[in-house]
Parts: structure tokens; C-alpha cells; sequence
């Protein structure tokens, strides 16, 4: 049956000559997989395979078979072109690291519309925002993807609250017996990230690159204890790399 939907690309393989198999978040099936064919052929015109690498949106027409593990797509194209999301390493390495989390955490064909209405937002104001700006996007995002998968962190960060007891998901008066947890400063930013609401309030939030890979770590970790298939991002280390 034929359907249209918008699509996030999380990850593109080569398969055949020319052909390649293409993991897409829809708005309406949730993660499937496609089989897109000569997509890499020298005859095929314009650069098809250029809209499918990761973090691209799309606008689609699919063959949409439910239960089958690997669906066909009959028409694409760019939702949004970016400007300067794909070639700007900081942004690149950001977009990267937040479609593998999508990967890692989302369950195939459970569509969560909310969250990609979120992502597709998210992505474009990265590509539109300001370098200096970015910083604390990948935390902003995690949290976004804690909280509409139901990874919630309880309660609010105060003087009689100072500790964030992962175990709990919250924010309690005593510290934990096991790590990890975070107390004093870096509990206090995890619940002022908690609060904003928009990705301009999250770049208000003064941090340096030890202190904010510290907290991500937290929240992947956090994630981590929520789901047993997440898996290691692999981005990350190229994202430490290149953002300070």
C-alpha cells in the first residue's frame, strides 16, 4: 500500500552494486528499514544517495507492508535542505551523535510522533543556529529523548535535594551507596537542563566542555539503565573531539 510520511535517515548501508538499505525514523511507522534501488548507479541522475545520509529529512512515498522486516520506498526527496549542518564539523558531529541515539534507542515500527516532531525541529534549528551556540545541544536532545521515552528524572534539584541518585531516576537528600551520582554543581545543572524549554534557553546555561561531557555521560549512562539493547555510541568520541 502506498503511503506518504516524512523521514529522518539514522543510517545508510551499501548493499549490491548500487543499491543500499537505509534505517528512517517515519512520522508514521516508526524506525523501518527501506531498500532503496539504484540509488548508486552512474545512470541515475541528480545525487540521490547524497539525500540519504544521516540526519537528512525527507519527504516519501513508501510501499508500507505491515510486519515485514524491509520495505521499499518509490519516491524521495529533501524535506529540508540544509546550509551548513553537513558541512560544519561541530554541527555534523552533533546531528551524527543524535541520529545514532535515535538509532540506539527507538523500538522498530512503534511510531512516536511526538518525538519526531521534536527531532525534526531539532535538526533543523541546528543547522540554522549559530556555531557558538551548540554546545549544549546533545544534552538538550538527550533529555528531550529521556523524556518521551519515559526515562524520567524525578523531583527538583535544591539545598535539601543536592544529590542525583541515578538508581532512583531522582534527585534525593542523601547520596547513594552506589555510583553513579551527581551531586553539588553538576546535580545543580542537570536541573536547570530539566527545566528549559527551548534549545535558545538551553544555550543560556554556562558550562565548559569537562563539566558538559561529564553530565552527557551521566544521561547516556542513565539511558543505559532504562534499555539493555542501546549499545555504545560510537560518535561520541568524535564528538568529544571537536567540542569544547
Amino acid at each position: 500500500m502506498l503511503q506518504q510520511t516524512k523521514g529522518i535517515v539514522l543510517r545508510t548501508i551499501k548493499y549490491g552494486e548500487t543499491s543500499v538499505v537505509c534505517s528512517v525514523f517515519t512520522e508514521m511507522y516508526g524506525v523501518q528499514s527501506y531498500m532503496v534501488q539504484g540509488v548508486r548507479s552512474s545512470k541515475t541522475k541528480g545525487n540521490k544517495a547524497g539525500l540519504l545520509q544521516p540526519a537528512s529529512l525527507l519527504d516519501m512515498v513508501v510501499y508500507h507492508k505491515p510486519q515485514a522486516n524491509l520495505q521499499r520506498i518509490k519516491e524521495f526527496q529533501s524535506a529540508y535542505i540544509y546550509q551548513s549542518l553537513q558541512e560544519h564539523v561541530v554541527k555534523n558531529s552533533i546531528a551524527l551523535y543524535s541520529v545514532e541515539l535515535l538509532l540506539r534507542l527507538l523500538p522498530e515500527q512503534a511510531p512516536i510522533p511526538e518525538l519526531f516532531g521534536e527531532s525534526m525541529d531539532y535538526f533543523m534549528r541546528l543547522d540554522k543556529a549559530e556555531v557558538d551556540k551548540v554546545g549544549n545541544y546533545p544534552l538538550y536532545f538527550s533529555r528531550e529523548c529521556c523524556n518521551m521515552l519515559g526515562y524520567n528524572i524525578t523531583g527538583n534539584y535544591s539545598a535539601k535535594t543536592p544529590h542525583l541518585n541515578m538508581q532512583e531516576g531522582g534527585f534525593t537528600a542523601f547520596p547513594p551507596i552506589q555510583r553513579p551520582f551527581m551531586t553539588d554543581e553538576d546535580a545543580r545543572l542537570v536541573g536547570l537542563l530539566l527545566d528549559v524549554r527551548s534549545l535558545e534557553s538551553v544555550s543560556q546555561i554556562p558550562m565548559n566542555g569537562a563539566t558538559r561531557f561529564r553530565l552527557l555521560d551521566w544521561f547516556i549512562e542513565f539511558m543505559h539503565s532504562h534499555t539493555q539493547h542501546m549499545g555504545e555510541i560510537k560518535s561520541l568520541p568524535v564528538l568529544r573531539a571537536v567540542l569544547h
